[in-house]
């Protein structure tokens, strides 16, 4: 305990950024934060303090659990209550500075004996919040273990009115400014709604302390406080929120009050500004002068942090000239983490020393296990290259000599920037490399010709190609290469499908390029038919979220074509005998391609001539009766879409194709298939009828444009019992 303390002279241990319970479910790390911090508070009770100063985030977490709340109360009520009188007279309106449940500071309470009173701000992750607006440090304060202060109501309006203190002949104006975001706290000071209030009275004999807690550096023009917009008649300023130790104050030419910034009490991030030595300091102040203290932590774990550049470090000279030089590479790397740890101890030894040491008691008194962190750029020179290990699988080889046995090592390469566009540009050829320059008249197509004349494709067509990329940009199709690719991959296996065995063993590379040719010179001459192929959007996945995962019609893949089945040949002399023609887009070549092919049965030859010989004597004026019978005939249909009732022709004239054959051996009448029109054909008449489903009969011109009307009608607009339906026959047929 210091001895001949001057009675004029007011000591007040200050600590930032405690971060009590960072880790805490770490098995290893778990109990660093709130060690660290009761040793701080075993400082001030040991050196025989007047009070300590917080600069904000004592608790990492906004709601902190109880195992951390049960240490902070622990250590405050072990080290600031006791018998010893508080010298410090308070001078302030306790009402205004705490605005909390009772208007007094907590050292002047009869019913708590505080010996070391505790004055603190809260940071951004302690913050209030919540029905209330209270934080944890409320909770301390009704407690009577902490006097909070430094609350910031309104953020666009902020009032900062200090804490006046006196203990002599020195007296004490102690300002605090709690965490705003940055940006608001800039735009608050900026617009000069931010008021400082001074003492009425011997404004000039109060040493001004201000606690903050905000971004010291710029990290964009607005996210930070800068120290010129502070008020020039502070004397010393404890910075909190950056975690780099920097204790030693600095003045300020500009505004001339000093700036200290005590940094935080455990490493929360494995960055070299945290592996400065953590301290604390003790702030004697006197009148209108100060000095410090500083005091090193010894129950902070030890840090070592090192970068290394493969490229330049002669530990590694030549490997990247190596092959397969991974195994060297990580044998070298082991070593230099070797002596990291070596140097995280002898590090920790140094603090301690031969005095008292106060270190985890599970360590058994000895250095407990550090934290390293080895930073390495992997770039290698222009055709060579360097293979690191897995960094997780590589940190994993330490465990049980370092806390941090995930992270230990952080592979990067180097960042190139504008030269490597540079360098891209250059590669490029002349003519594409203009257009660019000139982007507002240059045209899709023309780039890429001109870029595709410098390269050589070996399966995909050009002409196609850039035709795609230009409907991809002009057209905003954004299926269009993937439809291009699709396509032509498709046909240049469907030709090599069918080459000789011969062709196939001398080689496939001139085959590929022949039918490259081939689909080239197809599409310059306009031959390509794109019109044959129908494209249909794949089902939407379960669980799709159009909000979070974007329109699933705009998605890679979401598009698939089906390719057009040919037409059988025994049906494709049959002329308009059909009764609708090929484009009609309600008869899909896709609906036919998904529909099997059934073969009639041979028992059922003998009822389908009898139907086809009623059929051929009756007018055309007795089809309509046939809307009645067919609406029986669609109950039992299998697999079939319901808003389409043209879904099953390819079955229907199979089973036709099969019938002719019969027919034509047992009925001489049957045999000129030629006349097309003619109604008293009995083939007409019954091919017809088994399409009724399709189109009407095809007795006379009338009737067929009365059928080529009704194919175009939509699918929304055909009924269950749709005008267009089987025969009772058909039925009968298939039973």
């Amino acid at each position: 305990m210091p001895q001949d303390l001057a009675p004029d002279t007011i000591r007040i241990l200050v600590s930032t950024d405690n971060h009590v319970g960072f880790e805490e479910r770490d098995p290893i790390r778990k109990d660093d934060s709130w060690r660290t911090f009761d040793e701080i508070m075993q400082l001030a009770r040991t050196n025989d303090v007047d009070m300590v100063l917080l600069g904000g985030d004592l608790f990492h977490d906004n709601k902190p659990s109880r195992k951390s709340m049960y240490q902070v109360m622990r250590s405050l009520r072990k080290n600031c209550l006791g018998m010893k009188p508080c010298e410090l007279e308070f001078l302030s309106d306790a009402a205004e500075v705490f605005e909390g449940a009772f208007a007094h500071v907590n050292y002047q309470d009869p019913d708590i004996n505080i010996s070391i009173p505790v004055f603190s701000i809260h940071g951004n992750h302690d913050d209030p919040s919540g029905d209330g607006h209270y934080c944890s440090l409320d909770l301390l304060q009704v407690a009577g273990l902490v006097n909070y202060f430094g609350r910031v109501p309104e953020a666009d309006n902020i009032q900062v009115k200090p804490v006046l203190l006196q203990k002599g002949n020195t007296k004490l104006a102690l300002y605090g400014l709690s965490n705003v975001r940055d940006e608001r706290m800039h735009r608050t000071f900026r617009d000069n709604k931010v008021r400082f209030y001074r003492p009425g009275q011997q404004k000039t004999d109060f040493f001004s302390l201000l606690a903050v807690h905000q971004n010291h550096y710029a990290h964009t023009p607005t996210s930070y406080l800068p120290e010129n917009m502070l008020p020039d008649f502070l004397d010393l300023v404890i910075w909190g929120h950056e975690h780099e130790c920097l204790i030693d104050p600095q003045r300020n030419p500009e505004t001339g009050f000093h700036v200290m910034q005590p940094g935080s009490s455990v490493a929360t991030s494995l960055v070299p500004g945290e592996a400065v030595t953590k301290q604390v300091a003790i702030l004697s102040v006197t009148g209108k002068s100060f000095e410090i203290e500083k005091i090193p932590l010894k129950t902070v774990r030890p840090f070592v942090t090192q970068e290394i550049i493969l490229a330049n470090d002669k530990r590694f000279k030549g490997l990247e000239r190596k092959q397969d030089n991974r195994q060297d590479i990580t044998k070298r790397l082991m070593s230099i983490v070797e002596e990291m740890i070596q140097e995280a101890t002898a590090k920790w030894q140094s603090i301690h020393g031969q005095g008292e040491t106060l270190v985890d008691p599970s360590e058994d008194g000895g250095p407990p296990l550090p934290l390293i962190r080895l930073k390495v750029e992997y770039t290698a020179p222009e055709g060579s290259r360097f293979e690191v290990e897995n960094p997780q699988r590589f940190s994993n080889r330490f465990a049980g000599k370092v806390a941090n046995q995930n992270d230990v090592v952080y592979f990067y390469r180097k960042k190139v920037g504008a030269s490597r566009k540079t360098k891209d540009s250059s590669g490029l050829p002349a003519g594409v490399t203009e257009g660019l320059e000139s982007v507002d008249t240059v045209k899709v197509d023309t780039l890429v010709q001109e870029f595709f004349a410098q390269q050589s494709l070996k399966i995909l067509p050009q002409a196609p190609f850039g035709d795609a990329v230009n409907q991809f940009v002009s057209k905003d199709d954004k299926h269009a290469v993937e439809m291009f690719v699709i396509d032509s991959l498709s046909s240049q296996v469907k030709g090599l499908l069918q080459l000789d065995d011969d062709k196939i063993t001398e080689g496939l590379d001139a085959h590929i390029d022949d039918f490259r040719k081939v689909m080239e010179k197809s599409f310059v001459s306009g031959q390509q038919k794109q019109a044959q192929r129908k494209k249909r959007f794949k089902e939407k996945p379960d669980g799709w979220d159009s909000d979070l995962d974007g329109h699933w019609t705009a998605q890679p893949g979401a598009i698939e074509e089906v390719p057009a089945s040919p037409e059988p040949p025994a049906l494709s002399g049959r002329g308009r005998g059909r009764g609708r023609p090929t484009d009609n887009p309600a008869f899909s070549e896709e609906d036919e391609d998904e529909l099997p092919i059934e073969e009639p049965p041979a028992q059922k030859k003998a009822p389908a001539k009898r139907v086809a010989a009623t059929k051929a004597t009756k007018p055309p004026k007795k089809a309509p009766p046939a809307k009645k019978a067919a609406a029986t005939r669609k109950a039992p249909a299998r697999g079939r879409k319901k808003a389409n009732p043209f879904q099953d022709s390819d079955e229907d004239e199979e089973e036709e194709e099969a019938e002719d054959v019969i027919m034509e051996d047992d009925d001489v009448e049957l045999e000129p298939p030629a006349k097309t029109a003619a109604p008293t054909r009995p083939t007409r008449s019954r091919a017809a009828a088994s399409r009724t489903r399709q189109t009407t009969i095809n007795f006379s011109q009338s009737q067929k444009n009365k059928a080529q009307k009704a194919i175009e009608i939509s699918d929304d607009e055909i009924s269950e019992d749709d005008a267009f339906e089987s025969m009772p026959s058909t039925r009968a047929r298939r039973r």
